[in-house]
């Protein structure tokens, strides 16, 4: 779709991130997400936007959960429905919805050069920019700073230390009266989710990315088997057995609340844990997930969100630089300030100001530029069917319905049906 002269004619500003002032008011959709500031801070960008331009834009809240907010918008981008002009998408999903989307290349001309130029390739499909890049993520340990001291602790290097830690915490503050302390929280509901949980634990102990590269399955093997039966071995024991109906805020509920030692989840969770209100305010530190052990490395799996254009938006001009105005320096700064959600911009690692209000954006800089991806890119349209097959067998095996070596090679054989056509 070729944009009219709406979109170029203030191309200047709209790299400088302001946004372009219309002759003609247009209404603009935008779909967000509400995990934690989300929705609070999409409206605050997207409202700064209609008033300098003269818009309108309706904020449109979807599921939190991510195969739900996937299924609910390819039901709408499937019926060629124009609801929503700009749709907040996961890094996993270009691939999967890019043909629904406008190519953004001509409209955002080398703005996309200020971000990371992984990320960019993530969302160019066909060679297509079919999203700009919003905030990236990668999974981080949040740890309370003072229990570590407490009882002498150091952060948790392998899983292993992390559990002998967890249980030595826990133990010393149910004895003394906190009947509610667990030592280690996460997201091990069956959902994607999970996916990214057992990824990363796959990971650490050197057990691959479910599928490789090459598009070979390769989630049974002996690493990956051990993972996944270590973390089922924390249920009621350092976790509690709720941990398996968690999504982010369910963990962080428990965490914030004082009742968790550990507690895996993205950075926007620093803000909130943070703040004025929050019971473990100034108590909490942030860092690398474990290692799985002496053959294994410390991680984190890519996350993030991205912005798209509808190809079925009826104001589609207006909706690309609604875009641009929100994934532009200026606007990703107040994000990581106010929620620490990390930029896309590497050059706001950089900034005082944002280094002062997230120190660890600074101390964990490669974790996030070097985090594992899913095999969403190999897989393509069939990554949902891969990704829902896996986090339901390790779900299997964390509620105690199956060992991890049993429920692994059934997955194997389950995938090699589904690529039985190809990815």
């Amino acid at each position: 779709m070729r944009f009219t002269r709406f979109a170029r004619a203030g191309l200047a500003a709209a790299l400088a991130g302001a946004p372009i002032a219309s002759a003609t008011a247009a209404e603009v959709s935008i779909s967000c997400g509400a995990v934690g500031m989300e929705l609070e801070l999409c409206r605050e960008g997207a409202e700064a936007w209609a008033e300098a331009t003269g818009n309108t834009v309706t904020v449109v809240s979807t599921p939190n959960a991510t195969n739900e907010r996937l299924a609910l918008y390819q039901q709408i981008l499937a019926a060629g429905g124009s609801e929503i002009d700009v749709y907040q998408i996961d890094v996993i999903w270009p691939g999967i919805l890019g043909e629904h989307f406008v190519d953004l290349a001509p409209e955002v001309g080398d703005a996309a050069d200020d971000h990371f130029e992984a990320i960019v390739e993530n969302n160019t499909v066909d060679g297509a920019l079919k999203a700009m890049p919003w905030f990236t993520d990668a999974g981080v340990l949040y740890y309370r700073s003072d229990l570590l001291e407490k009882y002498g602790r150091d952060v948790p290097e392998t899983w292993a230390e992390l559990e002998e830690t967890a249980r030595i915490v826990m133990e010393g503050e149910r004895a003394e009266g906190n009947q509610r302390m667990w030592g280690l929280v996460f997201q091990g509901r069956a959902y994607e989710g999970l996916t990214v949980n057992a990824l990363e634990w796959i990971d650490s102990f050197g057990g691959g990315a479910i599928v490789d590269e090459a598009g070979e399955i390769t989630v049974g093997n002996p690493a990956a088997v051990e993972a996944i039966d270590t973390a089922a071995g924390w249920i009621g024991t350092i976790a509690p057995e709720g941990v398996l109906n968690y999504s982010e805020e369910e963990a962080r509920g428990v965490f914030q609340s004082g009742n968790a030692v550990f507690m895996r989840n993205w950075p926007y969770a620093w803000a909130l844990a943070n703040s004025a209100d929050s019971p473990v305010a100034g108590r909490v530190g942030v860092a690398t997930l474990p290692a799985g052990g002496e053959d294994g490395h410390k991680t984190g799996v890519l996350g993030g969100w991205q912005l798209a254009v509808s190809r079925y938006s009826e104001s589609p001009e207006a909706a690309a630089d609604l875009v641009r105005y929100l994934t532009s320096r200026e606007e990703q700064k107040r994000r990581a300030i106010e929620a620490s959600y990390n930029p896309t911009i590497p050059a706001l690692y950089e900034d005082p100001e944002v280094l002062e209000a997230v120190p660890f954006f600074g101390n964990l800089y490669d974790t996030f530029v070097n985090a594992v991806a899913r095999p969403s890119k190999v897989t393509g349209g069939k990554y949902n069917r891969v990704s829902n097959a896996f986090w339901n067998a390790v779900h299997r095996v964390l509620s105690g319905r199956e060992d991890a070596e049993t429920a692994l090679a059934a997955l194997e054989r389950e995938l090699a049906t589904v690529r039985r056509r190809g990815w």
